[in-house]
């Protein structure tokens, strides 16, 4: 042994500690996991309590509690349990579901596109996903039963990714400026299909589609959650396994195939995922932009890339802002329930062109 590996090489039995940037990213991790958890349980208590009808948060524990068979002290309010369960527990039960899968969705769509401006809304799926659900609603398909429309909006959503999957690719990459453009097109595309069905709908049609294209969470019931949270349940399952070759499609294809990914085939699994997401999504609540793209890039800035820890605390994010923005929906304006597709969009849409600003100013140009 040289003189210099005898300096550097550590002694035998003692123990060598992490590095401290090591420690101290797993610390970030722990930190914003425990805060997420923590700000979600309040917003979701806080959801359940406010509304029309004012209820304490002590009498939403106790509700919670006789439910489950615990000895809860206090009296009981007929009318107030009745509002939680049949009102306010699902519509909060679908806002975590569904703000959980565009989050999730997004940090896959962002991992096969290596490149943080991609989003489920942005590259088209939601748009397919919609046209899919109002085809299904205007020509009164019924083939699957109560699933028909979530079925038609999943097919329609994977139709469109995989498009412009394939209308952008170009040499092997994927050019975020030909992945925009494309989504705009497939945007444009479903978004013409979807005026063609307004016109082709009776009244009632027409209602239900511009409900799916401002997105809402107003009338959520258990039978929906049942029907959607087995889904996303699948597609969350799905989406942790892909996360260890989702980090080492991160260091490039030539790199993932060299120690044994099959990326094209890591990619279309991602794809479906991502669509079976989304399509669940929107089958039941509509367009809502933006949540697959401003979540995981900003869980991205706080704690790295690597896709393990990303998907948990994005899956934890989105829940928790899906959560407020119902909440600001039922409660900002009187009697009223905004759509909740419009209030992510005002908070999506400037997050989004900050995105693009910092994308531009990093590369020098888009050229």
């Amino acid at each position: 042994m040289t003189g210099l590996e005898a300096r550097v090489a550590p002694a035998p039995n003692v123990a060598v500690p992490p590095p401290v940037a090591s420690r101290s990213r797993v610390g970030r991790i722990t930190l914003l996991t425990v805060g997420l958890v923590v700000a979600l349980v309040v917003a979701t208590l806080v959801s359940a309590s406010v509304g029309q009808l004012g209820i304490s948060p002590a009498e939403v524990l106790r509700a919670v509690g006789r439910s489950i068979g615990l000895p809860v002290a206090g009296p009981s309010d007929d009318l107030v349990t009745q509002a939680l369960w049949t009102i306010r527990f699902p519509r909060v039960v679908m806002a975590l579901v569904i703000g959980a899968a565009l989050a999730a969705a997004g940090v896959l769509m962002q991992a096969v596109f290596a490149n943080p401006l991609a989003d489920p809304g942005v590259v088209g799926v939601s748009g397919g996903a919609a046209f899919g659900a109002c085809a299904s609603i205007v020509f009164g398909l019924q083939f699957a039963g109560y699933w028909t429309t979530p079925l038609m909006a999943f097919a329609a959503g994977l139709v469109a990714t995989m498009l412009v999957y394939g209308l952008s690719r170009a040499g092997g990459r994927t050019e975020v400026v030909t992945l925009l453009l494309t989504g705009i097109a497939v945007n444009a595309f479903t978004g013409a299909g979807l005026a063609f069905l307004t016109f082709l709908g009776d009244q009632q049609a027409r209602e239900q589609i511009v409900f799916w294209q401002l997105g809402s969470l107003n009338g959520s019931m258990w039978d929906q959650a049942a029907a959607i949270a087995p889904v996303v349940g699948l597609g969350l399952v799905g989406s942790v396994v892909l996360t260890r070759s989702l980090d080492l499609l991160s260091l490039g294809d030539r790199a993932a195939r060299h120690v044994g990914v099959r990326v094209e085939a890591v990619r279309i699994v991602a794809i479906v995922v991502v669509a079976l997401l989304v399509g669940a999504a929107v089958a039941f609540a509509g367009i809502i932009a933006f949540v697959g793209l401003v979540v995981p890039h900003l869980m991205r800035m706080l704690i790295g890339p690597a896709h393990g820890p990303l998907l948990l605390v994005s899956t934890l994010g989105g829940a928790l802002l899906l959560t407020i923005a119902d909440l600001l929906a039922r409660t900002l304006v009187p009697y009223a329930d905004l759509p909740i597709g419009m209030l992510t969009s005002l908070v999506g849409g400037p997050f989004f062109f900050w995105l693009l600003r910092r994308a531009r100013r990093r590369s020098g140009g888009w050229a």
